[in-house]
């Protein structure tokens, strides 16, 4: 099992990269979101691997972090999902906004992936629906106001998540909702309303 290449970044296409180590070039295929972010051709990157077994071959497909690696696995997971499939989910959504439409339940949003209809993006929703929370997509620092005293319960009314359903309530989606929230710089003694104010100097 090959967990992560650590090389240099000799080749980028559309269908992928190429990183070069110990004088081996490895073709990987990466989604769009992580051909956005690569650094430069001959500089180093780090990418962690996911290793198709076929019949005809074998086929890499890498990203830029453990987390994004887990989302395409959970893809895999879902019934008639393969790694093409679940490559082509994560180009046209990133790993945050698809794990906010499958809580959310906006089958639409996934279904502009390519090669995924409404039937596909429903029966995502229903396989990851149970493996996904908001606190995945918000920073830790979202839910560390509002938490009850030690021993007791962590409340379900953490700023953040407040926030975030005070601007859906103004009309924002969810993604829109997240996105803002996300790039506020959250501190443990902000109230919802702290982060709402500065959520919306993003939306505005």
């Amino acid at each position: 099992m090959i967990s992560y290449i650590k090389g240099i970044l000799s080749e980028t296409s559309a269908e992928g990269i190429v990183v070069e180590t110990g004088n081996i070039g490895y073709e990987i295929r990466v989604p769009l979101s992580v051909l956005e972010r690569l650094p430069g051709l001959g500089e180093e990157v780090r990418i962690y691997t996911y290793l198709q077994v076929r019949e005809d071959g074998l086929s890499l497909f890498g990203f830029l972090s453990r987390g994004e690696l887990a989302m395409f696995r959970q893809l895999l997971g879902v019934g008639g999902i393969g790694p093409k499939g679940a490559l082509g989910i994560l180009s046209a959504l990133r790993p945050d906004d698809l794990r906010l439409a499958v809580i959310s339940g906006d089958a639409k949003a996934i279904a502009k992936a390519p090669g995924v209809g409404i039937k596909t993006a429903q029966r995502i929703i229903l396989d990851l629906r149970d493996k996904v929370s908001m606190e995945d997509i918000l920073p830790a620092e979202a839910f560390a106001g509002d938490r009850q005293p030690e021993g007791g319960d962590l409340s379900l009314g953490a700023a953040g998540k407040e926030a975030m359903e005070a601007l859906t309530a103004l009309g924002y989606s969810p993604m829109e909702a997240s996105r803002a929230v996300r790039r506020v710089e959250i501190s443990g003694d902000m109230t919802a309303e702290d982060v709402l104010k500065q959520s919306l100097k993003f939306l505005i």
